[in-house]
């Protein structure tokens, strides 16, 4: 296993986000963050090297020992194509996707009756996709971004059947399909090809809980037990640091027409779930970030450099202890 950085928890810091104000960070310039925080790779978008010189790019990850994972989206087949050829070029183990459909936060009620026929659309483009993962010999891996629950992750690697698809675990997000994250991971264990070290802490709400961005190791997710389940089941894995949005995620598994989309759940898999909420909850009306209180761009860098920093703090010992089983 292997620790990187992503760009997506440092969004106004990294010159991701719109409303930053700043130059996006460069592919050289993460890597060499990356670096001086003691990690071994990076994970960015496919428009992040579109004006660098991509060879010159890979060459500067190799010769830093550095692996650099590839954020694309969709499934549209021509599109991903596109992104697993650049990621050849870069020299990257893995090109990750999301596919959507939901709304962020789990959340699948405007695709009431349509959700079955969208699966069958997102198989067929990635099947597609996956031929030419296979031929280009790069890992394509579905994260699971608060869309697509367990059930239909293992549908999908069962059915596209291949050694170079499988999964992007974000550690965080099983919570926003009600799903307790270890037991979401030593599910999708053989399938996880790449993952995203992400905690949150949670608030209750009258129709489900929110889930609110926070430093690793200061939410709910049991990195420990999580890193023992990986060094197991699949230790050639790449990790990356990506701390959560700055919007909360609100889970309305409390709402009456939340669940008709859902793969059928058992009394015992919701408690478990529902147990980790409660056990965590914290019962405070302040739970938004500095974005969502409108603060100014410095301050909300400020936060995201705290968070980092903090994360990094807690993860290196817990890294190291993995490691050493």
């Amino acid at each position: 296993m292997r620790i990187g950085l992503s760009v997506y928890g440092t969004t106004f810091s990294m010159g991701i986000h719109p409303g930053a104000g700043r130059p996006a960070i460069s592919p050289q310039q993460l890597m060499d963050q990356a670096l001086a925080s003691g990690l071994q790779g990076v994970e960015f978008p496919t428009t992040l090297p579109q004006n660098e010189d991509v060879a010159a790019v890979a060459d500067y990850a190799r010769e830093r020992g550095l692996f650099i994972t590839l954020a694309a989206s969709g499934y549209e087949p021509a599109k991903l194509t596109q992104a697993i050829q650049l990621g050849k070029q870069l020299g990257v183990g893995t090109v990750r996707t999301m596919i959507g459909g939901a709304k962020i936060g789990g959340d699948r009620r405007l695709m009431l009756g349509r959700w079955q026929a969208f699966l069958q659309e997102v198989l067929a483009g990635l099947r597609e996709a996956t031929r030419s993962a296979e031929q280009a010999g790069v890992n394509l891996a579905v994260e699971n971004h608060q869309d697509l629950a367990s059930e239909e992750l293992q549908w999908l690697c069962e059915s596209i059947n291949s050694p170079r698809f499988g999964i992007t675990l974000d550690t965080g997000n099983p919570l926003a399909t009600a799903e307790e994250p270890l037991d979401f991971a030593r599910r999708m264990a053989r399938y996880i090809k790449n993952v995203h070290l992400k905690d949150y802490e949670i608030y209750p709400s009258e129709e489900g809980y929110r889930l609110v961005r926070c430093p690793l190791g200061r939410g709910v997710i049991d990195f420990p037990a999580l890193l023992q389940i990986l060094a197991e089941q699949c230790s050639d894995v790449t990790l990356s640091i990506e701390i959560g949005a700055l919007e909360a995620r609100h889970i309305r598994v409390l709402a009456d027409d939340y669940w008709p989309e859902y793969p059928p759940r058992s009394a015992a898999q919701l408690a478990r779930v529902l147990r980790l909420v409660y056990n965590n909850a914290k019962w405070s009306d302040d739970w938004q970030t500095p974005f969502e209180r409108n603060a100014p761009v410095a301050d909300i860098v400020a936060y995201e450099d705290e968070q980092l920093a903090t994360s990094l703090a807690y993860m290196r010992p817990v890294f190291s202890q993995a490691q050493q089983r």
